[in-house]
């Protein structure tokens, strides 16, 4: 996981901002944030915190509510503790999986299969997106803070969509893991996929709408894009590649608890490190970890849950179906 500060390139990053303007911008996100230690301190990194102010155009008082937010999610969900035994049931059949390879610029890839989701428990189905979105953050290279989404469509059925999968997924994503997604890539998305689309994007950020590219196999433009970000020797062959190997749940499980090895290792870090890296700050020590319950309690001023009310049963799918329907690549 990278701890460092952010670099504009090859990590993904739209930094218009020089070197000294950009730590300027970080060190006025740690006077309002104040002062943190343990894990909370690990998170607030250069690098994490860049990322927040990337999300929020460089708006300090907007990104700092914003990890303010995530903070206090963090201190309530625990993600950082979900280990591979709390998930296996919900990885079993392969709907999402880190990859073995990562991309050509070092990005780690999370692969999604929607066709093979085997749960109805929403909430089952989030604690093993944020386990699965943890692992590639850990598996981050130094001068990375980015992965790649490859969604495998093949197979895709009416039945495969939930509108509160959907909002989930988004809020999980934009709101708890702010520029991480590099890239989305949505591959063989069959016709009935686009109503969908268009009831997802409302639920999704501009910038992330942007990161979305829909490629086809029968595509000689997706086919080059795919080259230039992979190695199609590594790639499954559902997307093009040279890997026809099945899903092994029990060799990915093996791959998974090692994972979890180093995963406890990196929280169980010393903070004296991070602590030390950061300014001391007397303003606002609203988010210092204690024993008490008032974390949550302080974590919860200012910090608006986004409205994701949205009765799936109130959406006809029916109705939402154009009499044509044809996908055009993003």
């Amino acid at each position: 996981m990278s701890t460092g500060p952010t670099k504009p390139t090859p990590n993904g990053f739209e930094n218009s901002l020089r070197p000294e303007e950009e730590q300027n911008k970080i060190d006025e996100m740690r006077k309002l944030i104040g002062p943190l230690s343990g894990k909370l301190a690990l998170y607030c990194s250069d690098a994490s915190i860049s990322r927040y102010l990337v999300a929020q155009s460089w708006n300090v008082k907007k990104a700092a509510k914003m990890l303010k937010a995530s903070l206090k999610w963090r201190l309530d969900f625990k993600p950082e503790e979900i280990r591979w035994d709390d998930v296996a049931s919900e990885a079993e059949t392969g709907k999402i999986y880190r990859s073995n390879y990562k991309d050509k610029h070092g990005r780690p890839v999370l692969v999604m299969r929607p066709r093979c989701q085997n749960t109805k428990s929403v909430e089952g189905q989030m604690k093993y997106l944020v386990y699965c979105m943890e692992n590639a953050v850990v598996n981050l290279p130094e001068d990375q803070e980015q992965m790649i989404w490859l969604v495998d469509f093949h197979g895709y059925t009416l039945s495969n969509f939930s509108i509160k999968v959907t909002k989930e997924t988004a809020h999980i994503l934009q709101d708890y893991y702010p520029e991480r997604l590099g890239i989305a890539i949505l591959y063989d998305a069959p016709k009935i996929f686009e109503p969908f689309w268009k009831l997802a994007k409302p639920f999704l950020d501009p910038k992330t709408v942007s990161k979305v590219q829909f490629m086809y196999s029968e595509d000689p433009n997706s086919k080059k894009m795919m080259e230039e970000l992979f190695d199609m020797s590594l790639v499954e062959s559902a997307f093009g590649g040279d890997d026809k190997a099945d899903f092994d749940v029990n060799k990915y499980a093996e791959r998974m608890r090692e994972d979890d090895k180093k995963l406890s290792a990196f929280w169980k870090k010393d903070d004296s490190s991070a602590s030390n890296a950061q300014p001391t700050v007397t303003a606002d020590p609203s988010l210092e970890p204690t024993n008490s319950d008032s974390d949550s309690e302080v974590l919860d001023e200012k910090v608006e849950k986004p409205s994701l009310d949205v009765d799936e049963e109130e959406l006809s799918i029916e109705e939402t179906l154009p009499r044509t329907a044809n996908v055009k690549a993003v």
